[in-house]
């Protein structure tokens, strides 16, 4: 993949946390100013002793720790969807190559089952965003999208209509014991992923910290200015401005990564990964399963890795 360049990257304004931080930033430049205009018209203002209140190392602990917060919430949100990802490919493949077809609705159940998945998938996306489930209308039938929308957890109903087929074509004779037990795990798997994402969504940071890092932030870019007055006389708005800018940034990031599950432009590109499960479940549907004999037929191991 090609890299960006440098300076693009350094200068490019979508997708950064510019818009987010930019009234704070604007706030304590201009109160730079107006502490500037006091001190060279007014009264001397300058009062280094305050650079002592709040030592930036205790500011920039509290930063550190709060973007390392979001940060494993992100990359652990990462690693869920890759797992689900690679289950979900496992699973479809199993259905497709394991259940024998005997009748003739038999294939498109098959095919209908396999489309669960992928509405599985889209549906804990939309659960975690708390969006309508509009987008599933084309995977299911009507009546199972007139009970989804009515049912706390979507994602958890569509689990439980794919092992009941699973189970249903289990007492017709058409799947061995062990397929299906292997299979049953898979599912385990998926509902895990979800309990997991829906563990980072209902765990933020607790709010004391968040209300007392954002005080400590506010309370030293508005004590800069009377620290630097004296040296920098009309220059103490831009200089304030640049390092409000950093530390608000920083804030931002950590507080935007939090939830990795949304539509910000750092969050995790969900769209698109459940595109490329429907892209390869619809691949699979195009692929015509090959005769399958029971007695060679072995369990695939699990692989859980993050494509």
């Amino acid at each position: 993949m090609e890299r960006p360049r440098w300076l693009y990257l350094a200068l490019q304004y979508r997708g950064s946390v510019i818009p987010a931080i930019l009234p704070q930033v604007i706030f304590c430049g201009l109160f730079g100013v107006l502490v500037s205009a006091i001190h060279l018209h007014v009264v001397s203002v300058s009062w280094p002793v305050l650079g002592s209140i709040i030592p930036s190392v205790v500011l920039g602990l509290l930063l550190v720790l709060r973007t390392n917060t979001g940060y494993e919430h992100f990359w652990e949100g990462r690693k869920l969807w890759g797992q689900l990802i690679n289950t979900s490919r496992s699973l479809t493949r199993l259905i497709w190559v394991a259940i024998e077809e005997e009748e003739d609705g038999d294939h498109q159940r098959k095919i209908d089952t396999v489309r669960l998945v992928v509405a599985y998938a889209i549906a804990t996306k939309q659960h975690l965003r708390n969006e309508s489930l509009d987008e599933l209308a084309t995977l299911i039938s009507p009546i199972q999208y007139n009970e989804l929308v009515t049912v706390q957890n979507p994602p958890l109903r569509i689990a439980y209509w794919i092992e009941n087929y699973l189970h249903s074509e289990y007492r017709k004779g058409h799947l061995p014991l062990y397929q299906l037990t292997y299979m049953d795990e898979l599912l385990v798997f998926l509902v895990d992923y979800l309990g997991g994402c829906e563990r980072i969504v209902k765990t933020p940071i607790p709010l004391a910290y968040a209300i007392h890092l954002r005080q400590l932030l506010l309370l030293y870019c508005l004590l800069l200015p009377f620290q630097m007055v004296h040296d920098l006389a009309w220059y103490t708005g831009p200089v304030v401005s640049l390092i409000a800018f950093t530390l608000f940034g920083v804030e931002e990031i950590g507080l935007e990564i939090e939830n990795p599950f949304g539509q910000d432009a750092n969050d995790l590109p969900l769209d698109s990964i459940c595109v490329t499960i429907q892209q390869n479940v619809e691949d699979l549907i195009h692929t015509k399963p090959s005769p399958v004999h029971q007695d060679h037929c072995s369990i695939p191991v699990p692989r859980h890795g993050n494509p």
